[in-house]
């Protein structure tokens, strides 16, 4: 039988998303989107399903006279969300304070 320690040892990175179930985390996607939401599952491929979502996306455009950058964020949130694998460059866990 493990004991509870061995059973919270992170070994692989998967389990660090496994520790994350029911957990809110922060999850990083290509152009420029960001979730924050309650990690309900996921896979080997990081498919994951997120609860009560909080999307931000952030758009850079150049200003046509002025050539200046105009950076554009909006947010929306969402009850479900499926997160397809191929999608995520980065999966944080919520911080834990000891």
């Amino acid at each position: 039988m493990a004991s509870a320690e061995e059973e919270i040892a992170v070994k692989e990175p998967l389990d660090l998303i496994r520790l994350s179930l029911d957990e809110r985390i922060y999850v990083k996607l290509r152009s420029d989107r960001e979730l924050r939401g309650k990690l309900h599952a996921y896979d080997q491929h990081l498919n994951m399903i997120l609860g009560d979502v909080e999307e931000v996306v952030t758009t850079v455009e150049i200003d046509d006279e002025t050539y200046e950058e105009i950076v554009r964020t909006t947010k929306r949130t969402i009850p479900f969300l499926f997160v397809r694998g191929d999608g995520v460059i980065l999966v944080s866990p919520p911080l834990r304070t000891a």
